[in-house]
């Protein structure tokens, strides 16, 4: 039973209040539905609290008052104990207070058993309610069932490459323009902001240090550590080490269980496929790991054979030697992943892969998408990449196909139409 008294949650709950009228944020482009409850779910320090103060502060400025704003942060070391049946009390706190009904921000939510059946309640009596949580298992099997719809589900990821530039101040007013023309000097800061982008992804703290490699990896180390090992009780630390670093090495091309199963073998670890699909479900689970499926496969190499993406270039970059190539196609990875969405039951985004690979397709869009460093200068790679194009509408619809490289930029022509190089960053922009 828990020990938490009425007067220490009070203690408590407005100590957050004040703490979220004092903090700095940078307004991301989210437009919240006025009477929507929301459950924002994606990896640590994505920005998930943040859109929670933003919409507070949404809030007061159309005169909501502060004191029927109610946030309380369950990863905050006072809350170690907080038990389902202390869910009640924070509404009591509350209404002992004021009789207006509170707009509750319930940050972290899914340390408490049983909570969704308490925002389930919540919501049946018409209180408007901000979950967070940075596991995927929140919105799996009953949970969903729980939420019945009364909640709408959002994933959060760090920054887009524009909230990115929005974040650095970056006043390139050429931007706005459909044609993204601009000056020399413009294009210049423009590449320069992207190589940072690029290599230390978009972690919205991270903008703040100097050393961002080292913000990143802490924040990996975070996940890593706590969400995935000590969430899991992983004990076989040095395999899923070696594992993950493999699975980074191996981000263009789709890794069957058996094969990460033989290459952390080969390192002279020895591991059992079972481990492995547990590992990867934990990695999963904690939104390091993205998997996306083939979009001709079979249904067990859908499940089985995927390729994997990591949730932010930085992290990726921490476990690569040359990192280059594969973060581009990772980036693009996250691009649509943020445009589509990454739900497993309710999948938008695919590659093709069968006598031929297309890194992309998103059927919806009817888009195909192929990712390049470089197409220019070598013929076996522009073979390559540009006759998958070629070949893809003859099976599958295609109103656009585009290649994404690091800095080229033309325009191909075949039978089937048009055919766009595209340089990443102006691809993120468009």
């Amino acid at each position: 039973m828990s020990s938490l008294s009425l007067s220490q949650l009070s203690t408590v709950l407005t100590d957050f209040r004040e703490s979220a009228r004092l903090v700095q944020f940078v307004r991301r482009s989210f437009e919240f539905e006025k009477c929507g409850c929301y459950v924002f779910v994606g990896v640590r320090r994505a920005g998930k609290s943040y859109l929670m103060f933003q919409r507070m502060n949404e809030l007061a400025s159309q005169g909501v008052d502060w004191d029927d704003i109610v946030y309380v942060n369950f990863e905050d070391e006072r809350l170690i104990g907080f038990d389902t049946e202390d869910f009640n009390k924070i509404l009591e706190v509350q209404y002992s207070r004021r009789s207006a009904k509170p707009y509750l921000f319930l940050d972290e939510v899914q340390n408490v058993p049983g909570w969704h059946k308490f925002v389930r309640r919540l919501a049946d009596s018409k209180h408007i309610v901000y979950v967070t949580g940075s596991n995927a298992k929140m919105l799996s099997g009953d949970i969903a069932t729980t939420l019945g719809g009364r909640y709408l589900i959002r994933e959060v990821y760090p920054f887009s490459f524009r909230e990115f530039l929005d974040a650095k101040g970056a006043q390139l007013p050429a931007l706005q323009k459909s044609s993204i023309a601009m000056s020399t000097a413009e294009r210049g800061r423009l590449e320069g902001l992207f190589e940072q982008y690029f290599l230390f992804g978009g972690f919205p703290e991270s903008l703040a240090f100097v050393d961002r490699r080292s913000y990143v990896s802490s924040v990996f180390q975070k996940i890593y550590l706590g969400d995935v090992v000590a969430r899991n009780g992983i004990t076989n630390v040095m395999s899923l080490k070696v594992m993950l670093k493999k699975l980074a090495e191996s981000v263009k091309q789709p890794v069957s269980f058996n094969r990460v199963c033989n290459i952390v073998g080969a390192c002279g670890i020895k591991v059992g496929i079972n481990t492995i699909i547990s590992f990867i479900g934990a990695c999963s689970d904690s939104w390091l790991l993205l998997p996306l499926r083939n979009y001709t496969g079979k249904l067990v190499d859908k499940e089985t054979k995927p390729k994997y993406y990591f949730v932010d270039n930085g992290i990726l970059s921490l476990l690569l030697v040359d990192p280059t190539t594969t973060l581009l196609e990772n980036m693009v990875a996250l691009s649509l992943f943020r445009r589509y969405g990454h739900d497993l039951d309710n999948e938008r985004v695919f590659f093709y892969g069968a006598a031929y690979e297309v890194d992309f397709y998103v059927p919806e869009d009817e888009l195909a998408i192929q990712v390049s460093f470089a197409i220019g200068g070598d013929e076996t790679t522009f073979e390559r990449e540009v006759s998958a194009l070629s070949k893809l509408p003859k099976v599958l619809p295609c109103k656009r196909r585009v290649v994404v490289t690091y800095g080229e930029e033309c325009s191909l022509r075949d039978s089937y139409g048009e055919i766009e190089v595209l340089p990443c960053w102006k691809w993120l922009l468009g």
